[in-house]
């Protein structure tokens, strides 16, 4: 895989993994629950997919070649960008009026 598919599939695989939490009434997309999740476990798995989608970075990266040394500005940055495409799945679950069936 080129080295720009491998940046368009992290970018892909952020936007699905943080807009997943808002979109799925399924623990992690996949467990069904007896209840609606509360805002606690959206934020949680939030910050799980946050960590799954690095790792999946982080593997293309070092498939790439050499992994680049990473400080704390990197993860704050890149956090900061996780939250802001999680933005569209949390106005559609909390600030959309639904139809009631």
């Amino acid at each position: 895989m080129s080295q720009t598919a491998s940046i368009w599939l992290v970018i892909a695989l952020a936007l699905a993994g943080a807009n997943l939490p808002f979109l799925s009434q399924r623990l992690l997309g996949v467990l069904p629950l007896a209840r609606a999740k509360p805002l606690a476990w959206r934020l949680g798995e939030l910050v799980l997919l946050y960590f799954i989608v690095g790792g999946l970075g982080l593997l293309l990266e070092q498939r790439a070649g050499q992994i680049a040394a990473q400080q704390w500005e990197f993860y704050a940055v890149t956090a900061t960008l996780f939250v802001t495409l999680a933005f569209p799945g949390f106005v559609w679950r909390y600030l959309f009026k639904h139809r009631r069936k």
